[in-house]
């Protein structure tokens, strides 16, 4: 069954998500390699972070992750050593104790598009983590961004998360759940896609190094097959709330709709 979504699925944001994130970049690179053969490749590139802040996801993206355990008093009791047992007294037992949260590894794929001539990067294709939209993974984000302008490089960034705060920030964007951003080389703009939860993914440019055109990637697409693939409507109760951030009023209308159609 295809996802009822025209576009994003904000159902696949939760502890769906890394297998979507894996699986989208390697269709990427699927439907990218014959549009770009002979004059370039398009490769798959995994950097690994740490998530100082898993508690943000917890629940979403790391759902087996205990938070905290209620402890029951009887549990907590000073028991004093013989030599200071007329010291000894009884101690307020904690009410709650949570466990240590250790920061997680998280492995993030992205695309690379590069020259088969020299193995330059022309191109590279960022899908946001969780991870890149809080500190201090976001700041470490934007300057990976800085660096890739500074060194050259293409940048187009998919934002399929509606947690978190954007990489890109201006004024004029509008507030919309999703967004895709096409940042050209040696260029002071960037093309921005905002996406409400209703609009199908675009159809985008994927830069090279001139005097050779772009080619196109349709999103859309891609994200259907990776859907189908991934049997993800085998996972998804539809008639519960999505993963969070809660839908806004006109969101939650839209989809209540959807429903009844389905």
């Amino acid at each position: 069954m295809p996802s009822p979504f025209p576009g994003m699925d904000p159902y696949l944001e939760g502890y769906l998500w890394p297998d979507v994130h894996n699986a989208l970049a390697a269709k990427i690179r699927q439907v990218l390699t014959p549009l770009l053969r002979p004059r370039y490749t398009a490769r798959l590139s995994v950097y690994v972070v740490e998530d100082t802040t898993p508690e943000s996801d917890l629940g979403v993206m790391y759902p087996d992750v205990e938070v905290m355990r209620a402890q029951r008093p009887a549990e907590t009791s000073a028991t004093a050593t013989e030599p200071l047992r007329r010291e000894a007294r009884t101690t307020t037992p904690a009410a709650v104790t949570i466990p240590m949260l250790l920061p997680v590894e998280v492995q993030i794929p992205n695309v690379e598009i590069r020259d088969t001539a020299r193995n330059q990067l022309v191109t590279s294709i960022e899908i946001i983590s969780p991870v890149n939209k809080r500190e201090p993974g976001l700041s470490a984000y934007r300057r990976k961004r800085q660096r890739l302008y500074q060194a050259g490089v293409h940048l187009l960034e998919l934002d399929l998360l509606r947690r978190g705060m954007r990489p890109i920030f201006h004024a004029t964007l509008p507030e919309t759940p999703y967004l895709i951003a096409l940042t050209r080389a040696q260029t002071a703009t960037t093309d921005v896609w905002p996406l409400r939860l209703h609009d199908p993914l675009p159809i985008v440019p994927v830069p090279l190094l001139p005097p050779d055109d772009d080619v196109v990637l349709d999103l859309g697409l891609a994200l259907r097959e990776v859907y189908d693939e991934a049997a993800y409507d085998l996972s998804i109760d539809y008639q519960q709330d999505p993963p969070p951030p809660p839908l806004s009023a006109e969101e939650r209308t839209w989809l209540n709709q959807l429903r009844q159609r389905m």
